[in-house]
């Protein structure tokens, strides 16, 4: 029963930012932002209810929501680090730290640890080339990221 209001609660919560932003001009979009902003995610079960209310299909509006590398189907850990893919930053060793942000954290790609610390996610370009590879970490930017500093993040998202 409980499972159920909270579900109950998310669709009129997800219907008043819906009902909120739909007059915009081109609304798909402040809506996903907005109900992610709102839930921390965008909550699978609101899909429905945005292409109702935007007289979309919801395969269209599945596929605007997939498209986009930001938006979340599921609560993100209590930190998210972002590593820039990128060209450049691959370029100036970005895979390696890459592959080794995956094993020190112990999770994949768009995937959040079991107990909650850490979300790791790629990002592509963070505007920082000059500073390559680039990493971000809960919104702080971070430059000429390297082994060292990597194994620091690893430790503070796991505390």
């Amino acid at each position: 029963m409980e499972m159920q209001t909270a579900r109950t609660d998310i669709a009129a919560r997800a219907i008043e930012i819906i009902n909120q932003l739909k007059s915009a001009e081109g609304p798909l979009l402040p809506i996903l932002h907005g109900l992610q902003e709102e839930f921390g995610y965008v909550p699978p079960e609101t899909l429905p209810l945005v292409a109702n209310a935007l007289n979309l299909s919801r395969a269209e509006v599945h596929g605007v929501f997939t498209f986009y590398h930001d938006y979340r189907s599921h609560p993100a850990g209590r930190h998210v680090l972002k590593i820039c893919r990128a060209e450049a930053c691959q370029s100036m060793g970005g895979d390696a730290l890459a592959a080794r942000a995956v094993e020190l954290l112990g999770v994949n790609w768009h995937e959040t640890s079991a107990d909650g610390a850490v979300t790791l996610e790629p990002i592509y370009c963070l505007g920082l080339c000059a500073c390559a590879p680039a990493a971000m970490l809960d919104g702080e930017v971070i430059g000429r990221l390297d082994e060292e500093q990597l194994q620091e993040i690893a430790m503070e998202v796991r505390l």
